[in-house]
């Protein structure tokens, strides 16, 4: 599938089926999602693989959804800030959340194109994910993502238009300059 074609079809999922996923093509996605640009080029984003029905149990329990339980596996995506605050000190924590973002990204668009399908679970107990998972204070949870393949198929909400979220040269200035 062409890049643009993955863009499209990216979608959040809530839905699925009860077929298990070949976990040899998660860790494919997660490879994609390794490749994401780092800041300093310190490696800061973090992904734990979870099978066991039990933490897949408290981790929708920990985000309120119960759909999160139905999936057969489950990427949590993390930040370790440990090495970018000896870098970057007070922008460390807004450089490991923007790797995180990019490293999401092409995770998502493999996963997609490997015909699996996600939903970015952001609101959640991050104390309730850390205690199930052991994860250290130097740690940020940045999203939980259930997987699998979808069930039917969702439809998509309409994206807002690109000229309704860009400016030129200054905030709120629709208009480009003409480019000799």
């Amino acid at each position: 599938m062409s890049l643009d074609s993955l863009i499209k079809e990216r979608h959040s999922v809530r839905s699925f089926k009860i077929k298990k996923p070949d976990w040899r093509k998660i860790m494919e996605a997660l490879e994609a999602g390794n490749k994401g640009p780092l800041a300093g080029n310190i490696p800061s984003v973090k992904f734990i693989f979870v099978s066991d029905k039990e933490k897949i149990a408290g981790l929708a329990e920990a985000a309120r959804q119960d759909f999160v339980a139905t999936a057969c596996f489950i990427v949590v995506v993390c930040s370790d800030t440990k090495e970018c605050k000896r870098a970057y000190e007070e922008s460390a924590e807004t450089y490991c959340h923007q790797q995180a973002g990019a490293a999401i990204e092409n995770f998502w668009l493999k996963l997609t194109d490997l015909g699996m399908a996600t939903c970015w679970v952001g609101s959640f107990s991050e104390t309730t994910v850390k205690r199930l998972l052991g994860l250290p204070d130097t740690v940020m949870v940045e999203g939980i993502f259930p997987i699998g393949y979808e069930m039917g198929k969702t439809k998509q909400k309409p994206k807002q238009k690109l000229d309704a979220c860009i400016f030129f040269d200054y905030w709120k200035n629709k208009y480009m300059k003409p480019i000799r």
